[in-house]
């Protein structure tokens, strides 16, 4: 369901998007294309959203990760949980927040791990 939402409003806002409803449907999409961001929620079946980001580091070292979630507070206080991650967006989030992380995510600016919302 928040995979279909983040979809829609980033398509309402001119971005082309891929939808991808696990971590390895996401690893195959990213082994045929790249993208100027891979966005990913942290609860996922299969593979959490961390275990993505890592593997996704791990062949692209320079692709920027976003991570949707409910547990921003507890993951960041996790050491290393977050290490893979440029840019957290916590949930709930207004479609304002998500256009601030995507726009900086897609910026040739320097990145930080920035939480938001």
């Amino acid at each position: 369901m928040i995979c279909d939402a983040v979809k829609m409003m980033l398509d309402v806002d001119g971005h082309e998007v891929k939808a991808a409803f696990s971590g390895e449907e996401a690893l195959a999409t990213l082994q045929r294309e790249e993208f100027d961001l891979v966005i990913t929620d942290y609860e996922m079946p299969n593979m959490k959203g961390d275990e993505l980001a890592a593997a996704i580091k791990a062949r692209s070292p320079a692709q920027p990760v976003l991570m949707i979630t409910a547990y921003a507070e507890m993951l960041q206080a996790l050491p290393n949980a977050l290490a893979d991650i440029d840019f957290i967006l916590s949930k709930p989030f207004r479609l304002e927040n998500l256009r601030e992380v995507v726009a900086k995510a897609t910026s040739a600016e320097p990145r930080d791990q920035a939480p938001a919302g």
